[in-house]
């Protein structure tokens, strides 16, 4: 079993599937988003996904790639972050961060 106690701590949603697309970890943040404090441990997250997202996970999981993108819900900004997580340097699944932005956030170029 992995250690995610680091996860714990964060101030954003933090779930973990495994390569067949099975969440394997949901922090408390993120079971409090997607599933109201209870929890999808165990199971697919692919039903919660449209085709193009199914598509992008799929992807994701082949070529161990990243994807971002920000959503506006319910009045809150939000940047998602998906990227593939590995073990012994092999692909063994995706982690996402789900966290609030200001709507306003600073951009700088350095």
């Amino acid at each position: 079993m992995e250690n995610y106690e680091w996860a714990e701590q964060m101030n954003c949603a933090v779930t973990v599937c495994d390569t067949e697309g099975i969440i394997v970890y949901m922090n408390e943040k993120s079971r409090n988003t997607f599933c109201q404090g209870g929890s999808m441990v165990g199971k697919s997250l692919m039903g919660c996904h449209s085709e193009r997202s199914k598509a992008i996970i799929r992807q994701l999981l082949e070529t161990g790639g990243t994807n971002s993108y920000t959503i506006d819900k319910q009045g809150v900004k939000k940047l998602i972050y998906q990227t593939a997580w590995r073990k012994d340097g092999v692909v063994a699944g995706l982690v996402e961060l789900s966290m609030v932005i200001p709507t306003d956030m600073p951009h700088y170029v350095r």
